[in-house]
């Protein structure tokens, strides 16, 4: 039987979004294994800047992919973004708020917990 998963701040891991489904797996959390090469571990809450951002990385959340059930995210969508993303975009002054409660403890083996406070909405 497969740990519980839990937040950066030692918690339960809470849910992300369900509407866009969101996670690695695309069960509504920021959970991760093995398989989960870019540690999509960061609940974030979707800004216009930050989209801009990763669309120049050439990461483009916003457009729709319908071939792949992917409706595109919209400034306010809740989203799980891969750790190295979400401090690239801080390094950059790009990043946008999100979950603590929601974004799971392998982040921390990436981005400082003091970092994740900087942006906390929750």
């Amino acid at each position: 039987m497969q740990e519980p998963s839990v937040n950066v701040l030692g918690g339960p891991l809470a849910l992300c979004s369900q509407r866009p489904l969101t996670g690695f797996f695309r069960n509504g959390c920021c959970d991760t294994g093995p398989m989960d090469q870019g540690l999509h571990t960061v609940c974030a809450l979707m800004t216009a800047e930050f989209l801009a951002f990763s669309k120049y990385l050439g990461n483009d959340l916003s457009t729709p992919r319908p071939e792949y059930g992917f409706a595109g995210l919209k400034p306010g969508d809740q989203w799980c973004l891969c750790a190295s993303r979400f401090l690239q975009a801080h390094d950059e002054g790009a990043a946008p708020q999100l979950r603590l409660s929601a974004t799971h403890a392998r982040t921390l083996t990436v981005v400082p917990l003091e970092i994740l406070q900087l942006y906390a909405a929750d």
